[in-house]
Parts: structure tokens; C-alpha cells; sequence
């Protein structure tokens, strides 16, 4: 999975743009662009790969991405069939963190937006989104370039005091643009995320490097503040919670999929890293569902 830098900075005299795309299937590219992305999807649904951070993404879902923070967004393999009339649908906002200076962090009424936006850094996945605010943002073109630009102030002002949402990515995983060797660092997530499913070890990543096994370790260190093992662990383990909320497949099937050898080591991690079983992931979710359609 080779990253790639994207150039999003055509904005055609303003200050962010907005766009809406719709193709056959989304775009089957890793890449991340310095700019911050606010993305609602339309429809489809599919895997979201953002940062270290892999779930399951639906129609309605709304994702704020920070800058430089890889991602990707993969539909089922349905969408990529020969007579497939599925379409991927989605608007997305793209914007830099100072597109109005420096106001976001020098004025006082702005300071929850910034911090909206140092949270974005890992991806935020809001959850239960008003569809009024979801019409604001799909609706943003419609305005002049003034109305525009003051709408999606407020919408970010809205995002901001949200008060449900996930955090994605894992506090660390960095952006290619915030550590050093990054060519060694791309090759590094490309080889990972592309054999998470199979038995790799840290060797295996080292000899992609060219780094000693235990050079590699401290390296990984200092840059996750984690070790190779966990941070395996825990892609492992979110790859299992986009298949399980899929709900196509057993826990035993899931659990070989993942890149686990057996059941009680997949269930060990699974609660060492999500505080509950997988059968306990499955019955909380099935309660959010319906306590959402209650609310509704």
C-alpha cells in the first residue's frame, strides 16, 4: 500500500473548497495532503483506513482527518465487480488549519474549534450527527463565497462542541510529515498494513528497512511510544471490529482473518486492548443501534 502526497490546494479563489464525488467505487489510494479534511459519506459502505486505525465506514457517516494523516477509503468488493451499478458518494471539505489566519487559536471565542482541530490530528469519527448539520455541510456550495465561508465557521463551531465521538488513529502514530526518515517510515506502514493478516514479525519490518532487529525496536519505540508487538496488537485487533460490526462472519473466522493462530490468544488481545470480549463488542453495539433508533 504505497502512500501518496496529494495536492487538494486548488481552491479557485477561496479559502477551502468543497466538493462532491461520486464515482463507481472511492478512490483505492493511501494518501494524506496537509490539508484537514471534513468528509461526509453519501453512500456506500465499506473499510476507512485512517492513520494506524482501520472501521467500518456506512452512509451517513461524518470523519474529520487531520493534516498529513494517511487514510484511505476502500469499499467492499462488490463495488469493484465487472456489472456492479453501485456507486460511492460523499462530499468532502478541505481546508488548512490557518485558511483565516491565526484566529483559531488567538481569539478566545474560536479556541473550541482549535481544538477541534489539534484533536483532528488522529481522525474523529462524530457520531450521531444532526441532520441538520449534515445538510449544512452538504449544502455549503450553494451559498455565496461570504455565506459560505461563515457557514462552515459554524459548522465547525458546531463539530467542535459535539459531545460523542471516536478518536481514531492511536496517540502515536505519526504523519510522514512529523518524523524523520520518512521514506523508511512510509515502507514501514506500507509493508505493515499490506501483512497485518499474516504471521509478520518485527524482524520481517526491520529487513524492509535494512535495520538490525533490535535497532529496529528501539526505533519503533521512540517514534510509537509502544512496541512493534502492541501496535500489531492493536491493528490487528480494529481490523476484527470493522469484521465483527459486518456481522458476515463467526468470531473463530474472524479471529484467523485477523492474523491470530488461535482463539484464546485473538480473545486475550482483543480484551487486553478493547476492555471486553468479542462477544461483548457485538452486544454493545447492538445496543448503541438501538438505543439510536429510540432517540430517532
Amino acid at each position: 500500500m504505497k502512500l501518496h502526497l496529494l495536492n487538494k490546494t486548488k481552491f479557485d479563489n477561496t479559502s477551502f473548497s468543497v466538493g462532491i464525488n461520486e464515482y463507481s467505487h472511492f478512490l483505492k489510494l493511501w494518501h494524506y495532503h496537509p490539508e484537514l479534511e471534513l468528509v461526509v459519506v453519501l453512500k456506500s459502505t465499506g473499510t476507512s483506513f485512517i492513520g494506524d486505525s482501520i472501521a467500518k465506514f456506512e452512509e451517513g457517516d461524518v470523519v474529520l482527518i487531520g493534516k498529513n494523516l494517511p487514510h484511505k477509503w476502500l469499499n467492499e468488493d462488490v463495488y469493484f465487480s465487472k456489472n456492479s451499478l453501485l456507486t460511492a458518494k460523499a462530499v468532502a471539505v478541505h481546508f488548512q488549519e490557518d485558511f483565516l489566519g491565526d484566529i483559531f487559536h488567538r481569539a478566545p471565542e474560536m479556541k473550541p474549534i482549535g481544538e477541534l482541530i489539534a484533536r483532528a490530528s488522529r481522525g474523529i469519527r462524530f457520531i450521531a450527527i444532526e441532520d441538520a448539520l449534515k445538510d449544512k455541510i452538504i449544502n455549503l456550495n450553494q451559498s455565496s463565497v461570504f455565506e459560505r465561508t461563515v457557514q462552515f465557521v459554524e459548522i465547525l463551531h458546531e463539530l467542535s462542541h459535539h459531545a460523542t465521538y471516536d478518536v481514531l488513529s492511536s496517540i502515536g502514530f505519526r504523519s510522514p510529515s512529523e518524523s524523520a526518515g520518512k521514506h523508511s517510515l512510509d515502507i514501514m506502514y506500507n509493508y505493515i498494513f499490506d501483512n497485518f493478516r499474516q504471521d509478520i514479525s518485527s524482524k520481517d519490518v526491520a529487513g524492509q528497512i535494512l535495520m538490525n532487529p533490535s535497532s529496529f525496536s528501539r526505533y519503533f519505540h521512540r517514534i510509537h511510544h509502544k512496541t512493534f508487538t502492541k501496535y500489531l496488537n492493536e491493528i490487528r485487533v480494529g481490523y476484527a471490529c470493522k469484521l465483527l460490526l459486518e456481522a458476515k462472519k463467526d468470531i473463530t473466522t474472524i479471529c484467523y482473518e485477523c492474523g491470530y493462530n488461535n482463539l484464546s490468544n485473538f480473545n486475550r488481545h482483543f480484551k487486553e486492548i478493547k476492555n471486553m470480549s468479542p462477544t461483548e463488542f457485538i452486544k454493545s453495539h447492538k445496543k448503541k443501534i438501538k438505543a439510536k433508533k429510540v432517540s430517532v
